[in-house]
Formats: structure tokens, C-alpha cells, sequence
């Protein structure tokens, strides 16, 4: 009997996420580098383009320059162009901001080929699992381990592979015990 309490003192499982590892889930989309934003500013087709947010965050867009995207949604995003825009250029620019491509998701560990790849919205732990060529025959199939930023901080969190996952995440799929 002390055998089989000390060996199942050993299947200890991981303590959820902190609950705002999911709340993040439920906020309007954050603009970060790697996203690809589709800028139409009517009746100006030289200022209507797809624009991608850089490393350190910004846009660049002809006239105004760089504009800050990193932690803001596209409202925000549309707002401050607009903004720009109306401060010397265009009397009163009508501005649209909507994102074209999503910053891919990292998945690595036991699955048939890790690496980078798109998102697609409403993607789940198992889809990206799919699309990575799915399980290696000693991986833990229940649940993943997910790092993501939320509010500034990287998090990770021991999730079901039935869990959404956001652009940006990265995914670990660990390997079984038995």
C-alpha cells in the first residue's frame, strides 16, 4: 500500500489557470506583431491597403506614419489613423480597420510536425493538434499545456484539448506517463 500511495503521489495534476488565462477569451480582439490589418480609407484608394504590425508594434502608413496597434483593438486602431489623418490630410477621412491575418499560433512537442502556423478564429487545442499532423503515439492526448500573454504576462495553463485557443499561443503537447 505505501508503494501505490507513493507512486500515485506522483500523478499530481497541474493547477488550473488563473482565471484571467481564460477571461482573455471573452475581450475584443489585441493587435500584436504578426498581424496583418486590411486599412480602407474610402474615396483615398493610395491610403487603402494591407498593412502588417511590425515587431515593435506599429503600422506604417503612407502620410501619417507610424501608428501604434500593440494592445489595442481595431477601433482603437481605426480611431487613431482617423485621427492622423484629420490633422492636416483629409478633412473628414472615413476609416475601416479589419484584420486580414491573424498572427499564428506555435505548437511543439508530441505531435507528428511542430511548428508555426496560422489561425483560424474559433480554433480549438485539437484543431491546431490536426493541423499539425496530429498526435506522436506517446503523447498525452487529454489535455496541453498553453502559454499565452494576457494583460503584458506570459501565462500557462494545463487545459483539455477541446480548449479555444488564441492568436499567438503556443502549445505544448507533453508526453504520457504510462
Amino acid at each position: 500500500m505505501v508503494l501505490i500511495g507513493a507512486l500515485l503521489s506522483g500523478c499530481v495534476t497541474a493547477k488550473p489557470p488563473a482565471p484571467a488565462f481564460h477571461a482573455v477569451l471573452n475581450q475584443p480582439y489585441k493587435l500584436d506583431a504578426g498581424d496583418r490589418i486590411r486599412v480602407t480609407v474610402f474615396e483615398q484608394d493610395n491610403l487603402s491597403n494591407i498593412y502588417a504590425v511590425d515587431k515593435s508594434g506599429y503600422l506604417s502608413l503612407p502620410l501619417v506614419g507610424a501608428v501604434p496597434a500593440r494592445g489595442k483593438t481595431t477601433e482603437q486602431v481605426q480611431a487613431a489613423i482617423t485621427a492622423a489623418l484629420r490633422n492636416g490630410y483629409l478633412r473628414s477621412p472615413d476609416v475601416s480597420v479589419q484584420v486580414e491575418q491573424y498572427r499564428p499560433f506555435f505548437i511543439m512537442g508530441e505531435v507528428a510536425s511542430g511548428g508555426q502556423y496560422s489561425y483560424v478564429p474559433g480554433m480549438t487545442a485539437q484543431n491546431a493538434i490536426a493541423i499539425a499532423g496530429g498526435f506522436s503515439s506517446r503523447a498525452d492526448q487529454r489535455t496541453v499545456d498553453i502559454t499565452r500573454q494576457v494583460n503584458g504576462q506570459v501565462v500557462t495553463g494545463r487545459v483539455l484539448i477541446s480548449d479555444p485557443i488564441i492568436p499567438g499561443d503556443t502549445i505544448s503537447v507533453r508526453e504520457r506517463l504510462f
